[in-house]
């Protein structure tokens, strides 16, 4: 980890919730680290996904959706994702889109989301931009072996989002891992703190005391 007070120096004093941020390829592991980090440190935490803020796609057919390369930073909202980190930082409450990944579309109505004390935003691009990056008061990188997350993504796909295994190796192969080594990979030179291997309990506790320390900081 690198020191562990050069971060803390950093965070800005006036904002009324404190943003960490967990970054990594898909199937690292992010959303298992974020659940962890949650859960060891309790109340005065709340989740943001990076997931829920890719374009609505309603508008093109359905052949014409599964096209687009969503392993890609474009297919992100970039101004509705930068909207709700900001009202995030001035505690202010705001709705979160829902995105349903089987049919690339936004669903009706998104969840109204109240920050607290600290939010842990989890995403694969939430670095690419310099605006972005100054958001955050804590940037966590994970990195992740090519095959345990093909192992992982092929699980999850699935499971969750109704494509064939086969489907799911095919897209990996073709557009997730060349965007992850253009896109992704780079953003480890930005992090405050770099995982190189999945983090043991001890390491859990150490990353959830960092966290801990930023929402005793804003309290």
């Amino acid at each position: 980890m690198k020191d562990d007070q050069a971060w803390l120096a950093k965070s800005p004093r006036r904002t009324k919730c404190r943003l960490v941020a967990i970054v990594g390829g898909s199937g690292a592991g992010k959303t298992w680290l974020a659940d962890a980090i949650q859960k060891e440190v309790g109340e005065g935490v709340t989740r943001l996904s990076e997931d829920n803020f890719y374009l609505d796609r309603s508008d093109l057919p359905s052949a014409l959706r599964e096209r687009v390369n969503y392993d890609h930073p474009r297919a992100l909202d970039w101004p509705c994702l930068e909207r709700a980190l900001q009202a995030c930082r001035l505690g202010r409450t705001f709705r979160v889109p829902r995105y349903d990944f089987a049919t690339h579309t936004r669903l009706a109505r998104g969840d109204r989301h109240r920050p607290q004390a600290v939010t842990i935003v989890e995403g694969l691009w939430l670095w690419r931009r310099p605006s972005f990056r100054q958001l955050f008061d804590l940037r966590i990188f994970v990195d992740c072996p090519v095959r345990v997350r093909l192992v992982r993504r092929l699980a999850r796909d699935a499971a969750e989002r109704g494509r064939s295994r086969d489907s799911a190796r095919r897209q990996f192969w073709k557009t997730v891992a060349p965007m992850h080594d253009r896109y992704v990979a780079p953003q480890a030179a930005w992090a405050d703190i770099l995982l190189r291997k999945s983090p043991g309990s001890a390491q859990v506790k150490q990353l959830a005391d960092h966290v801990r320390a930023l929402k005793e900081e804003r309290n």
